[in-house]
């Protein structure tokens, strides 16, 4: 999950900002008033050519990742190492000519 979440932050970060000031500013109704924030994240992070490139790339190591997530929902440590290889796998991703590019629609 931390993962998700820094590559998030990195290549969402606007729209994460929008949806955070939104849940702050309003406590008893975020859900609510947010929802149009909360899907621009989602699409943001659904569209986004890095990440749809280390979705690509990297398919195989997060699926054995959040596989084992599944099977271990009290023990999450038990999956490090399958983090470990996802992450490192993140990092050998080739983002040249994409790393500034604007999220496509999808």
């Amino acid at each position: 999950m931390e993962a998700a979440m820094a590559i998030t932050t990195k290549y969402c970060q606007k729209e994460l900002e929008e949806y955070g000031t939104c849940v702050v500013s309003n406590p008893a109704s975020w859900q609510e008033k947010c929802l149009d924030l909360k899907l621009k994240v989602a699409q943001c992070t659904s569209s986004h050519p890095v990440i749809r490139k280390i979705q690509t790339d990297c398919a195989g190591e997060f699926s054995v990742f959040e596989r084992c997530l599944r099977e271990n929902q009290s023990s999450a440590e038990a999956c490090q190492p399958h983090l470990t290889r996802f992450l490192a796998c993140v990092e050998t991703v080739d983002l040249s000519g994409i790393a500034n590019a604007a999220p496509q629609p999808t």
